[in-house]
């Protein structure tokens, strides 16, 4: 960390079990030239790429329905979310890993993609960075069922829907994923599928 603003930093590890969550104590000079001491926890986890999937053709648009433990354990009855195709980066670039998230998760082997944003996740907890692309699909790109990685415990339900009723979805409420909210509104300022 390098900001003329913190001094003092210290760094404790909490817990690094799955990903790594630190605490940071450390001093914070204000606006008005004042410091102040600060705490705050940082959870480390990497960073991630999403994919909405979407056919011209057909009016589509394939999403994902998977169980959410943190959105159970809030306020989803059921604790699954309809989102986006998406994945940690690993060792990939985001092209190489939302291309190896989206054979895995839905079985298209997609030949291009297309990046259109990126930002933080939530950056006031999170380091992770979120690289967002759509990518067009065609019927002939399906390779197998898809469903997520059995080494990974992934039970995964493959969704393929009329965009007008992705779009009803979102507007009522019913995809609450802000990753699949942000690629569904990228899609209908940019006339994806008319």
């Amino acid at each position: 960390m390098s900001n003329i603003r913190i001094k003092n930093s210290k760094k404790t590890l909490l817990s690094d079990n799955y990903y790594t969550l630190n605490k940071f104590n450390f001093d914070y000079q204000m606006s008005d030239g004042s410091w102040v001491h600060q705490m705050r926890e940082v959870y480390e986890r990497g960073h991630g790429a999403g994919i909405l999937l979407y056919n011209t053709t057909k009016k589509t648009v394939v999403l994902i329905k998977q169980f959410r433990l943190p959105t159970f354990l809030h306020d989803n009855k059921d604790g699954f979310l309809i989102e986006i195709p998406a994945g940690l980066l690993d060792l990939d670039n985001s092209e190489q890993c939302v291309i190896r998230e989206t054979e895995e998760e839905v079985g298209i082997r997609l030949k291009s993609v297309k990046k259109v944003y990126e930002g933080y996740s939530s950056p006031g907890v999170l380091t992770e960075k979120m690289h967002f692309f759509v990518g067009e699909y065609t019927d002939d790109m399906k390779v197998s069922e898809g469903g997520g990685l059995e080494s990974e415990t992934e039970d995964i339900e493959v969704l393929e829907i009329p965009f007008t009723e992705a779009v009803r979805m979102l507007n009522e409420g019913e995809i609450v994923d802000t990753r699949t909210i942000v690629l569904l509104q990228y899609a209908i300022i940019h006339k994806l599928i008319n």
